[in-house]
């Protein structure tokens, strides 16, 4: 299981995308490689832009499928990025 902390990547406001990116590309894409559970835990992080969450984790989802999503999981999320999760997973779908 690979945990990765967002709030040392991003501050409380998840807007970059290219550091989603770099974390998509460095840490989430080779954990799941390892057929390990990928934890994005974003305490601390008060919000995030749609564009942040998208280029975290669509193509993730475009090169997996949606059934990633039981080895890629979500934690300490705010009500809003709760939401904007949802949004682009179900754009994925």
């Amino acid at each position: 299981m690979t945990e990765i902390q967002l709030l040392p990547h991003v501050g409380t406001f998840a807007e970059n995308k290219d550091i989603a990116r770099e974390i998509r590309l460095m840490e989430i894409l080779p954990a799941l490689e390892q057929n390990e559970t990928v934890i994005l835990n974003f305490d601390g992080v008060d919000s995030a832009t749609q564009s942040f969450v998208h280029a975290l984790i669509s193509d993730v989802l475009r090169s997996h499928g949606t059934m990633i999503l039981d080895r890629l999981q979500f934690k300490g999320c705010s009500p809003t990025i709760r939401e904007i999760i949802s949004i682009v997973v179900e754009y994925m779908q």
